[in-house]
């Protein structure tokens, strides 16, 4: 896995990739404190609205990022959305009111909305080969779960020195770090924009998402990982204090389970991938996730709290099959979109899969203190399993990688036609069922 890294363009996205992770965790953490600072008692409310600002600006904002920058170098948009990240970061310290934390946050994350698809869909560019962008993706997972475990350290160790409004400065050196890795990388140029409307730019990605068979199932999968992991995510604490009657170290505990089953899987996935097709992994892995969802929301209604050891088993579980279900996606992406339409594929994944999280994240809370833990673990594992059979439903057991087919009444000249060569009949990526007849000429 890790003889990927020895591609250089990708070796310093990657570690453009980790060091904005590690300023991100360091944001989340200076943010809690800042929110207590403000608010007191009530910074959970404060906390829990500027989550929701920012999954509404990842749904809104994504489409329409890519829509506007879809001309703009694609070095320069990764650049300049870095840059403004780092700009709120190095704001945050001095803010005085709640809402100034609101509108900084929706700046922050609009920038994510622009940078993150982008970069996303310039990993494919850069790593052409599909074993090694699968390396690729599962490096990406573990950076994301061992940022999870460094950056509460990181922070730790900073605030034995000093006071919690210095986190935001390794914020601002993390998108700054990021921005000049960036700037460092070889990037292949993005493909010719073929004239589009703002509209059709605008859509063209949930066009190509909607009829594509396996990008329709992708939504179910993102909805069974939303609901499966918003659980774990938002109610660890509250199983682990109030249930358990633990302490924040074990609350750590219980995350590293998590995270730590996420990236067994994470290092297991480039081997499985080899040896199956995506279809019957992700549907394996979207089944098991919710079937230990159901399972232990069963347990909870029935029994009562599982032994500890036994909670962290199926925390670390519920890690396992979460990975294996997500972390393939790229894969889809990547195959379903011809190079030119990857930013808005990515765009459109980014915005449906966080308004999966939109639905999730307030049932998870809002349920569990009206009706409990148990009724609400229930609730989220019903609709983790109406998304994998949702999902096993729309991408049909015979879905072509390839798909032969003609164009004889395109001229030779064509765009399409040109891409093979001036051949009207050809194999290659399957993307959707007569784009090419029922789109308009360029497409």
């Amino acid at each position: 896995m890790i003889g990927v890294l020895s591609n250089t363009a990708y070796a310093r996205l990657f570690g453009a990739q980790v060091i904005a992770l590690a300023g991100t965790g360091l944001l989340t953490i200076a943010l809690g404190l800042l929110a207590y600072d403000l608010a007191g008692d009530r910074a959970g409310a404060v906390l829990g609205t500027a989550l929701t600002i920012k999954m509404v600006a990842f749904v809104a904002i994504a489409p329409i990022a890519n829509a506007i920058t879809v001309r703009l170098p694609r070095k320069a948009l990764l650049i300049g959305a870095d840059l403004v990240r780092a700009a709120v970061a190095l704001c945050l310290p001095f803010i005085e009111a709640i809402w100034q934390v609101y509108v900084l946050i929706f700046v922050l994350q609009a920038a994510s909305a622009a940078f993150t698809p982008a970069f996303q869909a310039t990993i494919p560019d850069v790593l052409e080969d599909e074993a090694d962008y699968t390396k690729a993706l599962s490096l990406s997972r573990l950076a994301y779960e061992l940022e999870n475990l460094f950056s509460p350290a990181l922070a730790g160790l900073m605030l034995l020195i000093t006071s919690y409004h210095w986190l935001f400065g390794g914020t601002f050196a993390g998108f700054l770090g990021s921005a000049l890795l960036v700037w460092l990388a070889p990037l292949p140029a993005r493909k010719a924009e073929t004239g589009r409307s703002f509209v059709e730019r605008l859509t063209r990605g949930l066009r190509i998402y909607i009829a594509t068979p396996r990008l329709r199932a992708l939504l179910g999968f993102n909805m069974t990982a939303a609901a499966a992991s918003a659980f774990v995510i938002v109610n660890t604490v509250v199983v682990v204090k109030a249930g358990y009657g633990g302490t924040e170290t074990d609350v750590a505990i219980a995350f590293g389970a998590f995270g730590l089953g996420s990236m067994v899987s994470a290092l297991l996935l480039p081997w499985v991938l080899e040896n199956a097709s995506d279809r019957p992994v992700m549907i394996a892995a979207a089944a098991m996730l919710a079937a230990v969802t159901l399972a232990h929301a069963s347990w909870l209604l029935g029994v009562g709290q599982l032994p500890w050891l036994v909670f962290l088993a199926v925390w670390a579980m519920s890690g396992v099959f979460y990975s294996g279900l997500l972390t393939p996606s790229g894969r889809l992406l990547r195959r379903s979109a011809h190079a030119e339409d990857r930013p808005a594929v990515f765009a459109a994944q980014f915005a449906l899969s966080h308004a999966c999280w939109l639905v999730t994240y307030p049932l998870a809370g809002w349920a569990g203190v009206a009706f409990g833990l148990p009724v609400a673990l229930l609730a989220l594992g019903l609709l983790a399993l109406a998304g994998v059979l949702a999902a096993a439903w729309l991408w049909p057991a015979g879905d072509p990688r390839e798909a032969t087919h003609a164009h004889p009444d395109l001229p030779a000249d064509h765009p399409h036609i040109a891409r093979y060569a001036g051949s009207t009949a050809h194999r290659h990526e399957f993307i959707i069922d007569d784009i090419h007849r029922t789109w308009p000429a360029g497409t």
